[in-house]
């Protein structure tokens, strides 16, 4: 299940949170954040097909993006709790930072959440199978994996140089829940 919750910046533990889909696709538009739910292609194994066959089955969903927005390059990137890296990677996304590019990513198994720090408030965004969110270009963000990551997602990028961060030196995102936290909770 898709979940947002919106909090004050300074108050971590408290927020406000939406699980319907209309309800967070309109809180995040008024941010300027595109949120969108994809239908999971035909067919499709994402854990057992290449990202060439992922990015096929979605090719018309990408190709409006592209038309839309003026992406020039679309990837796929998949995590597991084997990925020799995972520990690195995920403290690397948790860093609160910006990009001069807006960025997107769309679920295609799995499941993460990201967090729009935005003038005084913070929107932490559940995203799972089938989502697809947008995070303006120069917002501050921070995009939680878990500990043990199971995901994959279509990137698009404007830049065909791809992901580039700018990390603010904050540790907010050290104040608000984890994945599993949120998890937690969620189940409670």
């Amino acid at each position: 299940m898709s979940v947002l919750t919106i909090y004050a910046e300074n108050s971590p533990i408290r927020g406000e949170r939406f699980s319907e889909f209309l309800e967070i696709e309109s809180k995040l538009k008024t941010i300027g954040v595109l949120f969108e739910r994809w239908q999971i292609g035909a067919g499709l194994e994402p854990v057992l097909t290449d990202d060439e066959s992922v990015l096929n089955a979605y090719s018309d969903y990408i190709s409006r993006l592209k038309k839309q927005f003026g992406f020039q390059t679309a990837d796929v990137i998949k995590l597991d709790a084997s990925h020799p890296d995972k520990i690195a990677l995920r403290q690397k996304f948790l860093a609160e930072h910006t990009h001069s590019e807006f960025e997107v990513r769309f679920f295609v198994e799995g499941r993460g959440l990201f967090y729009l720090h935005i003038g005084e408030q913070v929107y932490g965004v559940l995203c799972e199978q089938g989502d697809l969110i947008s995070v303006p270009a120069n917002v501050t963000h921070w995009f939680d994996m878990g500990e043990n990551p199971h995901l994959a997602c279509i990137r698009l990028f404007t830049n065909p140089d791809g992901w580039i961060a700018n990390f603010t030196g904050s540790n907010i995102a050290t104040t608000f829940p984890t994945l599993e936290t949120l998890q937690g909770e969620l189940t409670a």
